[in-house]
């Protein structure tokens, strides 16, 4: 038997972490789409069950596919930190000018 060089064992090792994320990621997409499909639970429950899938999927996302884990260095941290940060100022301020124009263009009541 050939022994493996250490070049050789990390892509294999990186090949296996890759495997675990899609097949993790699929489980996760695929459980919502079930829970909904079958009604296994209330509509408030569901709703929180569908964003726990989604939080959970994106550490998966970025433990398996974007290789950022606990050791990595501290900038990894502050580029997901400000990226998060800028989704939610965008996330927030398209919310808010939806609303506001929702408000706007009501028509008044016809007596």
């Amino acid at each position: 038997m050939t022994e493996q060089t250490p070049r050789r064992l990390e892509e294999r090792k990186e090949f296996h972490s890759y495997l675990w994320g899609v097949a993790l990621a699929l489980i996760l997409t695929l459980g919502p789409f079930a829970l909904v499909r079958w009604a296994v639970m209330p509509a408030s429950t569901l709703v929180g069950a569908i964003g726990a899938f989604a939080l959970i999927q994106m550490v998966v996302h970025f433990r398996f596919f974007l290789q950022i884990g606990y050791s990595k260095k501290r900038e990894d941290l502050l580029l997901i930190l400000f990226a998060t940060l800028l989704l939610a100022v965008m996330v927030t301020g398209t919310i808010w000018i939806m609303a506001s124009l929702g408000v706007r263009m009501t028509l008044p009541m016809q007596p």
